[in-house]
C-alpha cells in the first residue's frame, strides 16, 4: 500500500506541475507584445570600402534607415547629391558619406582635390634605391637629401637634407594610403606634397644634382638642421662643420676647462698637504 500511495502522489505532482507549466506557456504566448517605434531618417552610406580620390558612382552608395536622433550631422539623404563627387578621405563599408570627406562638385576626382589650399604636388623620378626599396608608399613621410656642387667642383660636392617630413601623396599612379597593406611598391615616380617655396627647392635639387629619399617614422615630427657633408669630411681629410642646433644656429661648444690654481705641497712630519697659493 505504501508504494501505491507514493506512486499516486508522484503522478499527481507530475500532472499538476505539467498543467501549471502548460498554462504558463499559453499565457505568455497570448500576452500582447508592445512595439516601440523609433523615428528614423534615410542616410547615404558607402556600399563598400572606397579609397581617397575615387569618384562616387551610384553602385558605390546605398541608403539605410538611421535613428533620427543619432544621425551624423550633415549626412546626405539622397544618393544623387553625392554621386559624381570625389573622395578626399577614404571611407569604409557602411560608413556615412559626410561633406568633410567630399571634394567640391567642381573639383572632380583623383589627385587634384586632395591637395590642400596653399600646397603643391610635385613629382620626382625615383628608382628602387631612391624610393627606399619600394617602401615609399602614399601616406608615408620622407626627408629629401640632395647631393650637388655649387660650382661643379667635385671637392665641393655636398650631401644635405633640403626638405624634412614631407608627405608622400602618390607612388606611381596610386594615391590610396593602404596600398597592398604596406607591402613594397616598385615605382618610377613619387609625388610629394610641399609648399611653393619647397617646390622650388625640390625642383632645383632634382635637376642640378641627385636626390635620395629617407623614410621617416610617421610619429617622428622632428626637423633637425644639418650642415651637410663633403667628400673630404666623409673621408676624414677635413674637420666637419659644427652641428646646427634646433634653432638653426651652430651649437655652442663646451667652454674650455679652467687651469688649476697653483699649489704648494706642505710636509709636516709624516703628513703631506696641498695648499693653494692665493
Amino acid at each position: 500500500m505504501t508504494r501505491i500511495r507514493l506512486f499516486l502522489v508522484l503522478v499527481l505532482a507530475l500532472t499538476a506541475g505539467g498543467g501549471l507549466a502548460y498554462g504558463t506557456y499559453n499565457y505568455l504566448q497570448n500576452v500582447p507584445v508592445k512595439t516601440v517605434s523609433i523615428p528614423t531618417r534615410p542616410v547615404v552610406v558607402a556600399a563598400a570600402d572606397l579609397d581617397l580620390g575615387v569618384e562616387l558612382r551610384p553602385e558605390d552608395l546605398r541608403i539605410v534607415e538611421w535613428p533620427a536622433n543619432a544621425a551624423p550631422k550633415g549626412a546626405f539623404s539622397d544618393a544623387n547629391e553625392v554621386a559624381g563627387r570625389g573622395l578626399i578621405m577614404p571611407v569604409i563599408q557602411n560608413e556615412p558619406i559626410l561633406p568633410m570627406k567630399l571634394a567640391s562638385k567642381e573639383a572632380g576626382a583623383g589627385l587634384p582635390p586632395i591637395i590642400p589650399n596653399g600646397m603643391r604636388a610635385v613629382s620626382v623620378r625615383v628608382n628602387e634605391v631612391i624610393g627606399v626599396a619600394g617602401y615609399v608608399l602614399p601616406g608615408t613621410h620622407v626627408d629629401v637629401v640632395a647631393t650637388a656642387s655649387p660650382n661643379d667642383q667635385r671637392e665641393n660636392t655636398t650631401s644635405k637634407v633640403v626638405l624634412s617630413n614631407v608627405l608622400v601623396l602618390a607612388a606611381g599612379t596610386k594615391i590610396d594610403r593602404d596600398t597592398d597593406n604596406g607591402k613594397p611598391l616598385p615605382v618610377s615616380v613619387v609625388t610629394l606634397l610641399v609648399n611653393p617655396e619647397d617646390a622650388e627647392r625640390l625642383t632645383l635639387a632634382s635637376t642640378e644634382g641627385k636626390i635620395q629619399l629617407a623614410l621617416r617614422n610617421p610619429l617622428d615630427q622632428s626637423a633637425p638642421s644639418t650642415p651637410g657633408v663633403r667628400p673630404a669630411v666623409l673621408l676624414g681629410a677635413a674637420k666637419p662643420a659644427p652641428r646646427m642646433a634646433a634653432s638653426g644656429r651652430p651649437a655652442s661648444a663646451a667652454p674650455p676647462a679652467a687651469d688649476p690654481p697653483p699649489t704648494v705641497e706642505m710636509i709636516r712630519g709624516d703628513q703631506r698637504a696641498q695648499e693653494v697659493v692665493r
